[in-house]
């Protein structure tokens, strides 16, 4: 029997094994900032004027960062009390750029422009040219590379939910998260929200209500040098083709840009993309991927967890970045972000109702001394419905003194509406 709400649960499973993921710190650790300066800027490229998105801002010399957003906007704050702050940039591909905080104005928007640093490969003595090989040694190389102890790390996550152009439901949170060492060969990770609010508009959610499944704790799953499953085990290496194509620059530094793709013969859902690795240590400094065409066809079997019987949902798009940051000689998971489209069509509809869903994890803090590993029970779970978690919100200043990713244009509209509704509708009761 259906119902006009019928139930549609998507997880966030990126097929298999693989999930979305998440980077995460945590509140403690975090400083007292009773003080704070509150600095905003937007990134752009310096010959093109384009917004630098995604990209790496952060404090030089602690661990307090953000994540710029799809305008190339952020928001970072600054503890008063900090002597001589410089505000650092990194991204894939531009020089790293610094610039004291005294140079910028507080309250304004300041622009900041970065100079783009590709290096033609031919430039480069390249020492490895196989590129399965270099994949190989850059695996055999993560107890080098990659943290070896535990960490707690502070993290801002946001997740939202799109009916054709209009978002149905945004939901974030500050997490706390205890970070395993890389050498771990078991899943011992915990996330806990620390903090964290809601808007939804239900009743514009035509004849399916989304739910997303897995949250915070399958975003973690994505870290894919912890969790190399379908992308990087022994065993799926052999299922995809590798090609080098090229050089560019990250943290200052050269990086191999190794291409892979599904081969033709392999029926799995599997991925494509690139992998940039750090020509100096090989180690895996991101990865962006997406859903192969293959992978594409067969998608919704494994994305979809349920679904009305008789609507047929097809998946249009499984797009996935993973970023590390360096940090005293050591990487460490820095930003990550899942993109989910989906087309639904019930049986003699005319109209399609399409769907994109979006989760963004970016590490805002990290303390290498004060551990506390959550217990089980009141951690984050894959099965978790993230907007199930967390309240309703209406306060501007709800984050207080956290660090998070500035919403980008679109989605300050979206939880102004939504936060007006919730008042409206709270006004009647």
């Amino acid at each position: 029997m259906k119902t006009k709400s019928s139930w549609a649960v998507i997880t966030g499973m990126a097929i298999l094994a693989l999930f979305l993921m998440v980077n995460l710190q945590p509140a403690i650790g975090q400083q007292d900032t009773s003080k704070l300066v509150n600095l905003n800027g937007k990134l752009l490229d310096k010959e093109s004027d384009e917004p630098l998105v995604f990209a790496t801002v952060y404090l030089v010399g602690t661990t307090i960062g953000t994540v710029s957003n799809s305008d190339g906007e952020f928001i970072l704050k600054i503890p008063f009390d900090l002597k001589d702050p410089k505000l650092g940039v990194k991204h894939i591909g531009y020089r790293n750029y610094s610039i004291p905080v005294s140079k910028l104005s507080e309250g304004e928007l300041n622009e900041i422009k970065i100079q783009k640093e590709a290096t033609n490969i031919k430039g480069i003595v390249v020492t490895q040219k196989d590129p399965e090989g270099l994949l190989r040694m850059a695996l055999a190389k993560i107890p080098k590379n990659y943290s070896t102890e535990p960490v707690m790390m502070t993290g801002f996550y946001r997740e939202t939910i799109k009916q054709n152009r209009s978002y149905v439901s945004i939901a974030e949170a500050v997490l706390n998260a205890y970070k395993s060492s890389y050498t771990k060969l078991i899943d011992e990770d915990r996330v806990k929200i620390y903090k964290g609010r809601k808007g939804e508009d239900l009743k514009k959610m035509d004849t399916v209500y989304f739910k997303f499944q897995g949250g915070p704790k399958t975003i973690f799953m994505l870290d894919v040098v912890k969790n190399p499953e379908t992308l990087l085990s022994g065993e799926y290496m052999d299922y995809y083709t590798y090609k080098l194509s090229g050089v560019t620059t990250f943290n200052d530094k050269s990086c191999y840009m190794i291409d892979f793709d599904q081969k033709a013969d392999v029926d799995n859902p599997l991925f494509k993309g690139t992998y940039y690795i750090d020509i100096d240590n090989l180690a895996i400094a991101g990865v962006q991927f997406r859903l192969s065409d293959i992978g594409l066809a067969k998608a919704s079997e494994y994305l979809v967890k349920k679904k009305p019987s008789g609507m047929k949902v097809e998946t249009v798009a499984a797009n996935y970045l993973v970023n590390y940051t360096m940090n005293n000689n050591r990487w460490y998971l820095n930003y990550v972000r899942s993109e989910l489209k989906f087309r639904c069509k019930w049986p003699k509809h005319l109209f399609n109702s399409n769907y994109t869903i979006m989760a963004e994890m970016a590490v805002t803090d990290i303390d290498t001394a004060n551990l506390t590993k959550y217990k089980f029970s009141e951690s984050a779970k894959m099965t978790d419905i993230f907007s199930d978690q967390v309240s309703a919100f209406f306060d501007k200043n709800y984050w207080g003194d956290y660090n998070f990713i500035k919403p980008d244009e679109s989605i300050q509209v979206a939880i102004e509406k939504l936060s007006n509704k919730l008042r409206r509708r709270q006004a009647t009761l």
